[in-house]
């Protein structure tokens, strides 16, 4: 195979690609808002708009360059629900939406204990198992029309091939669904009655189907064209590296969540107060993983539009003491109690003194995570921070290692989608950052971490 296209819908953003397998770089892409709908039984994400989008995609780019196999990796915490004729049996929860909190004390109750899960107790529906309790219990005549439980990417390999699968990276994405040492569904999907709805679970790498007649008619792709399973996103950012790096080291994935996943660090015990827990790799390993939402903090703190990193803004933060302690925003995170604060004036920063400070944030906490998760070893920086110089230098300076970007994709999930088709080709396009670290990086990382020490 020569191209694969590749759908990939984050949790802000969705698009397809198309990935050269051969160069093993994106060599084209489709882009769109992901959006929530808020009307209906509650806030549920358009997958009949994200479906008009991703048909609209493969034809068009399919006219460019001839697609050979498709790929899908998706945000994780998202479960779909299906009747028995293949519909929705219920809308596509979006996991901020907080209702499944008012039965956060009676589920806390029937989860099973991290120890059993590696997945920590989350707010609003980022347990997919949370959600699954609280749907059933609000909506039970919708529920009992349930015929088959898919992952998120699984739903979209389902739509194009008729063949519903569930994959290991979404059941050990902090759902509470999958046991991750046992390789098998945890204690609760027993009691709650639910594993029978569960369709069989594949790796992400398995061809499940060919790509469905009408489909191929309406795109002008060739019907029967291989579909592949699929992977949850951050273990998309990893697997490229999984697959050619030495041990130790660890993968930084940044979208609208920054997640860190630790492979050959130090045994230590996870903080599940912290937002650290297990993921499952796509080798079907258990990853030592944090998480916070550094693409949000972002974008609510600096916006879409951020200006130019400037040396001389950076100067005078250091100069000023200027620091934002952690959290925004809160709920979740390494300091998911913690208000943030400013320790000056932010009202008095320009724009390019608030990126840097917000960068160099975004950075520290970054680092915080690495640290809770034992990691050793190179960094690697996958998708939109990998190009934010301050977020980086701070970065290195704070954990003083070897940190690397990956220079061949925007996102580097598409590539790691890519990986299931790819074979010999993989390559990781991750180059070390060259210039020395000033010092002034340092000892500003040294205060926020002093200062943020037990604001926990």
């Amino acid at each position: 195979m020569k191209t694969v296209a590749i759908i990939d819908i984050g949790k802000t953003n969705a698009k397809v690609a198309l990935v050269d397998l051969e160069r093993f770089e994106e060599i084209a892409v489709r882009k769109m808002p992901n959006v929530v709908v808020g009307e209906g039984l509650y806030p549920h994400f358009d997958v009949d708009h994200l479906w008009r989008f991703i048909l609209d995609g493969l034809a068009a780019l399919h006219r460019e360059h001839p697609v050979e196999a498709i790929s899908v990796t998706t945000h994780g915490a998202t479960a779909v629900l299906l009747d028995a004729a293949g519909g929705l049996a219920l809308p596509v929860l979006d996991y901020e939406f907080a209702g499944p909190d008012a039965l956060a004390e009676e589920y806390g109750q029937a989860r099973p204990p991290f120890s059993e899960t590696g997945s920590a107790r989350l707010p609003m529906g980022l347990n997919v198992g949370a959600q699954l309790f609280w749907q059933q219990r609000l909506f039970p005549e919708y529920f009992d029309r349930v015929a088959t439980i898919v992952t998120y990417a699984q739903y979209w390999s389902y739509r194009l091939t008729g063949v519903a699968t569930n994959e290991l990276t979404s059941l050990g994405c902090h759902t509470d669904l999958w046991n991750p040492k046992a390789a098998t569904f945890s204690t609760l999907t027993e009691a709650q009655g639910w594993t029978p709805l569960f369709a069989p679970v594949r790796k992400a790498g398995d061809v499940i189907g060919g790509l469905l007649p009408p489909l191929a008619a309406a795109t002008g792709l060739p019907s029967g064209l291989p579909v592949y399973c699929g992977i949850h996103d951050s273990n998309a950012s990893l697997l490229p590296h999984l697959l050619t790096r030495r041990a130790p080291f660890s993968v930084v994935s940044t979208g609208t969540w920054v997640v860190m996943l630790a492979v050959g660090g130090d045994q230590v015990e996870l903080d599940e107060t912290r937002d650290t827990l297990i993921n499952v790799n796509a080798l079907g390993e258990p990853v030592p993983s944090a998480r916070f939402m550094g693409g949000r903090a972002f974008s609510m703190l600096v916006g879409d539009n951020p200006p130019e990193v400037s040396a001389e803004a950076e100067a005078r933060v250091f100069a000023e003491g200027c620091m934002l302690l952690p959290s925004v925003p809160g709920g979740s995170g390494p300091f998911p109690s913690a208000r943030s604060r400013w320790t000056v004036d932010e009202a008095g920063l320009t724009p390019a003194e608030r990126l840097a400070a917000v960068s160099f944030h975004l950075a520290l906490m970054t680092a915080t995570c690495l640290d809770l998760i034992g990691a050793r070893g190179g960094i690697v920086v996958e998708g939109p921070f990998a190009v934010n110089s301050a977020y980086l230098r701070m970065l290195a300076a704070a954990t003083g290692r070897s940190v690397l970007v990956n220079r061949l994709s925007s996102t580097g999930t598409s590539l790691g989608a890519a990986c299931l088709v790819a074979g010999a080709h993989i390559r990781t396009g991750a180059e070390a950052l060259s210039a020395a670290i000033p010092q002034a990086y340092v000892d500003y990382a040294r205060e926020w971490q002093r200062l943020t020490a037990g604001h926990v």
